[in-house]
């Protein structure tokens, strides 16, 4: 329940607290991983061993309920696209809607007629694999897709079953070759709801605060992201800064966040408790590989927004994390890059030792790196904690939280040159 950040020399004065980090979403959001392998020039997905798998026939419509993202292979063949050239029938799922729209009108039927196709073949819950399943499309229509179009580029050749719940369908191509598609199911269970936020809290006042005395750190992290559930826990925050309950102070309730960009802005702007961003890369490159929420919310544009949103906060600074991966985020340039980064934002940086989990493709920086790389730090005037591991054996530290799931997710592979790193 106590810390003790090691902070630059600079800064270096006794600093001890009592702590608690509150849990605000049980599991990660849902995501299912799909990779063609095949054509694939990286590998996104973590394969389940043979000798874990079972074999199954494939129902109609089996994996439906389970998609909902698809990373495509890189480089497919061009006769997918363009269809068999031993064939004379079009492939409607080659085409974009435009392209379908435009030949249905050359084979002498409306554009609406375009539309309740395109829906046949991607609407939800139809996915037609047939021209028997087109439901809703006069028989003349029907007739000329049956003899001038194909609804299916693949055809299923097995599907094999992990002990996890992980999914993998084997393909066959016309030319006779194989590609295989992973399923992995993960499954958001829920949102806490503000009580259920709140009372954590109570509970860790009430059982141990006269073993350590006053608990007076809150830290919002969960397995997941929190600001996913921002309504909950701008609400529980605000709760327990109230001056007549628990009266923690707003500057040391923080809330922790991958750097969700629409949600961040909400939060600086409604609430007057802290916020502290993982940052935990100083290139894209790097930062898109081990947080992928920054394919969507780059760097330049969370420094962007976290610089402008702070510009109308008096005394406010961010809590930057950055947790430090041996090789792959910790040399001396990185902390070069680092400074020039947050160059302009007021700001505080958590230097944070790596602590090894379950399914972990990474190693901790060495204590000496830290302090060098916290160093360079410091002497660039920027203000530096160094915060080395507390509470690892009992899978209680930070990174650590929750029961180990049969169901992980996915190990994406990084980039080639830190291949030697993982």
């Amino acid at each position: 329940m106590s810390r003790r950040p090691t902070e630059a020399a600079a800064e270096d004065k006794a600093c001890r607290y009592h702590h608690i980090s509150l849990r605000c979403l049980p599991t990660p959001p849902m995501a299912v991983i799909v990779r063609w392998t095949a054509f694939s020039l990286s590998s996104l997905a973590f394969f389940p061993s043979p000798s874990a798998t079972a074999r199954l026939s494939l129902p109609r419509r089996a994996f439906s309920r389970f998609t909902r993202h698809l990373s495509l292979a890189t480089s497919p063949p061009a006769y997918l696209e363009s269809g068999d050239p031993t064939s004379s029938k079009v492939l409607l799922k080659g085409m974009e809607f435009t392209e379908l729209e435009k030949w249905v009108k050359s084979q002498g039927f409306r554009s609406g007629q375009a539309l309740m196709l395109w829906k046949c073949l991607y609407g939800s819950n139809n996915w037609a694999q047939s021209c028997d399943e087109l439901a809703g499309l006069n028989k003349e229509f029907r007739k000329m897709l049956s003899e001038n179009a194909s609804l299916m580029a693949l055809s299923v050749k097995d599907v094999l079953i992990a002990s996890d719940g992980t999914r993998k369908i084997l393909f066959t191509l016309d030319d006779g070759s194989v590609i295989e598609t992973v399923v992995i199911p993960m499954g958001l269970r829920k949102h806490l709801s503000t009580a259920e936020i709140v009372e954590q809290a109570v509970f860790a006042c009430r059982l141990f605060s006269s073993e350590f005395g006053s608990i007076t750190n809150v830290v919002f992290m969960g397995m997941g992201e929190p600001l996913h559930n921002i309504d909950n826990v701008i609400k529980a925050a605000a709760i327990m800064v109230d001056e007549q309950g628990l009266h923690f102070s707003p500057r040391k309730v923080t809330v922790s966040t991958s750097g969700l960009v629409p949600q961040l802005k909400r939060f600086l702007r409604e609430s007057t408790c802290a916020l502290a961003v993982s940052l935990n890369a100083t290139t894209d490159e790097v930062r898109n590989w081990i947080m992928p929420i920054n394919r969507k919310y780059n760097l330049s544009l969370l420094l962007e927004t976290l610089k402008e949103e702070l510009s109308s906060k008096h005394k406010y600074k961010v809590l930057f994390e950055y947790v430090m991966l041996a090789g792959v985020n910790d040399s001396m340039e990185d902390a070069e890059r680092l400074i020039e980064l947050v160059h302009g934002i007021p700001c505080k940086i958590n230097l944070i030792s790596f602590n090894p989990h379950c399914g972990t493709q990474f190693k901790p920086t060495p204590e000496e790196k830290m302090i060098e790389f916290r160093n360079v730090l410091a002497e660039a005037g920027v203000v530096v904690f160094l915060r080395l591991s507390r509470g690892d054996d009992q899978m209680a530290a930070c990174g650590q939280l929750g029961k180990p799931g049969h169901i992980q997710p996915p190990l994406l592979r990084g980039p080639e040159r830190f291949q030697m790193a993982v």
